[in-house]
């Protein structure tokens, strides 16, 4: 099984390894970078530590642009990210960002200007590998805003995994999902699913943007605004494997 019940035995099956046989490893790579105005309690700051894949040079390569990008669109001040090419360069225009806003508006207090991402591999099997991004930013306003990125991937290939690539058939396991949720949330089958003051779309029920593979389920994983206001905060579901075997691809 591909995805089912976690059956990817981690590495148990499998023939030994030669030593030629080049494995897929993870390191941890740290940024950081502040300010160079001056600043005294508070120095607005940038830091980034994410989960560097290796030894496979295509398919480490294909993981580490994802996380890249994503982390790309996640630090950056303005309307659109940055053209940045590397994390050097990223923090680099965020700090940029800040400075430039301070020159234009010296005399404004500009407390709690920040962005930080903490990445690790969350789970991984023979054949997935799936990365968390935890991230806040705040650049102004009542509050910042902290989330969670899932990024799942092919093992063997590196390749970005959708859903469609993950389940026999979305439909059916949203059906099934969204029962589990009203479920949850006491949301009478009856009634719209925005009946007790959630806000999805159309008012129809649709998975997270995010799901996490666990080791006995998978973790629906709704960040603040996605479903809910800001002072509801993130929205979960967990479904054990168990459950959901006959939705996983083969």
């Amino acid at each position: 099984m591909l995805f089912s019940c976690g059956k990817d035995k981690k590495n148990n099956d499998e023939e030994p390894l030669t030593e030629e046989t080049p494995v897929l490893a993870f390191t941890t790579k740290t940024y950081y970078k502040k300010t160079s105005l001056p600043c005294d309690d508070y120095c607005p700051s940038v830091s980034i530590k994410v989960p560097e894949a290796e030894n496979v040079p295509v398919v480490a390569d294909s993981i580490n642009n994802k996380v890249f990008n994503t982390v790309r669109g996640i630090v950056y001040f303005g309307e659109t990210p940055y053209k940045a090419a590397n994390y050097e360069d990223l923090m680099a225009s965020f700090m940029g960002s800040y400075e430039e806003l301070k020159k234009e508006f010296p005399d404004d207090v500009m407390t709690g200007f920040e962005a930080k991402i903490i990445g690790s591999v969350d789970y991984k099997t023979d054949s997935i590998i799936n990365i968390k991004l935890n991230n806040y930013t705040f650049t102004g306003g009542a509050h910042g805003y902290e989330g969670n990125r899932s990024l799942i991937f092919d093992a063997k290939t590196g390749k970005s995994l959708k859903y469609e690539d993950i389940f026999t058939d979305v439909s059916a396991f949203r059906q099934y999902a969204e029962k589990k949720f009203r479920e949850k949330f006491k949301i009478p089958a009856g009634k719209s699913i925005n009946a007790t003051g959630l806000l999805f779309e159309d008012d129809k029920f649709a998975l997270p943007l995010n799901i996490f593979f666990k080791e006995n389920g998978l973790l629906l994983f709704y960040n603040s605004y996605e479903i809910s206001s800001y002072a509801e905060g993130q929205k979960e579901l967990f479904l054990p494997y168990s459950e959901i075997d006959e939705f996983f691809k083969t």
